[in-house]
């Protein structure tokens, strides 16, 4: 089972879309499967991490989403030897998934918006908690659709972390602040500017910073003033370990919602963009998340006093964190591959 991913990832769309197939991608490993990943953009820390996994990285010299890329992606699949395509990104037209369908691999698709559009695939990916009522057999009838928490993908180290024993919520003095793999508003300075002289004394701000992130030196600098009570994480492959040990995070919402709710952490979860939104309050109307609009004026402010609002009042973090339970398993990723590999079988048993 050869599985060819493509995802985007840099400083304006983020790099949730490689993550999330990162996840699946380890849990094809995990099954027997290689891996690869073609990409028109690419932060080289995302690629050292993709290889350092064992995965084969192919760099595509196209814009994302035109005709060239299209070209480029089937004859990847081609050389490769794929037997199942993963695709992952807002920037692929109707006709550009029509294209790549033509090429007969299985292809799964991760889908955020469920419109009822034509997606072209055999198997969609949406697990938001609601994705089962939105409209997807109106365009896509014959697809196998995944949905929902169940199939919230996540990556090796996060699963680990969730299935280890975790110190009690009161007892971790830990706050997590993370704005994804590239942090587009620049929201992780000004967030520790106003939250980190604000803690009460012995708790500590751990601060994640993704390889996409452009203004580093300035949140580098910012952390360096507030060193007794902020340590500075670049690009880790420690995350889970990060939210197992926070009684408490701040995150950009997307993929590592999935990834909080199955470690058992209440949650600021912040928007920064418009397609995050519905998810986040959904999210939020499971209780177990403050939400907080991040392109709205005054984000930091309202983020750092939301924050610290919680972190005050340990009752309520413990009534949010209790309503964690159940809500993601850790399991998607594996799902979401075992699916794959039974595609795979049926075609190559029908011909």
């Amino acid at each position: 089972m050869r599985v060819l991913f493509r995802a985007d990832a840099g400083a304006s769309i983020g790099a949730g879309h490689v993550m999330r197939c990162l996840a699946v991608a380890e849990a094809v490993q995990e099954l027997g499967g290689d891996a690869l990943f073609a990409a028109a953009s690419l932060p080289s820390a995302l690629e050292v991490r993709l290889r350092s996994a064992d995965m084969a990285v192919h760099r595509i010299d196209a814009a994302p989403g035109s005709a060239a890329d299209l070209a480029a992606t089937r004859a990847i699949a081609g050389e490769a030897g794929a037997a199942a395509i993963v695709l992952d990104g807002y920037g692929f037209s109707e006709g550009w998934r029509a294209g790549l369908a033509e090429a007969g691999l299985p292809i799964l698709a991760f889908d955020d918006a469920g419109t009822g559009e034509p997606i072209h695939a055999g198997l969609i990916v949406n697990a938001a908690p609601d994705a089962a009522s939105l409209p997807y057999r109106k365009g896509n009838p014959d697809a196998r659709l995944l949905l929902g928490p169940a199939h919230a993908p996540l990556r090796r180290e996060v699963r680990e972390a969730a299935a280890a024993v975790k110190p009690p919520l009161e007892e971790r003095r830990g706050l997590l602040v993370t704005f994804g793999g590239s942090d587009p508003l620049g929201l992780t300075a000004p967030v520790i500017e106003r939250l980190a002289p604000r803690l009460p004394p012995g708790v500590r701000m751990d601060v994640a910073v993704g390889g996409a992130v452009r203004d580093t030196g300035v949140v580098e600098a910012v952390a360096e003033r507030f060193k007794d009570s902020v340590r500075l994480h670049r690009d880790t492959p420690r995350m889970g370990q990060l939210m197992a040990q926070a009684g408490l995070a701040v995150s950009a919402a997307g993929t590592t919602t999935g990834e909080l709710a199955a470690i058992g952490t209440p949650a600021v979860l912040v928007t920064i963009a418009d397609n995050q939104l519905e998810a986040a309050r959904q999210s939020e109307a499971l209780g177990w998340c403050a939400l907080v609009a991040g392109q709205t004026p005054g984000a930091a402010e309202r983020i750092a006093d939301v924050a610290l609002a919680l972190w005050t009042d340990p009752a309520r973090r413990r009534a949010m964190a209790g309503k964690l339970a159940g809500i993601v398993d850790g399991q998607g990723a594996l799902r979401i591959a075992r699916a794959l590999a039974e595609a795979i079988a049926a075609v190559r048993s029908s011909n």
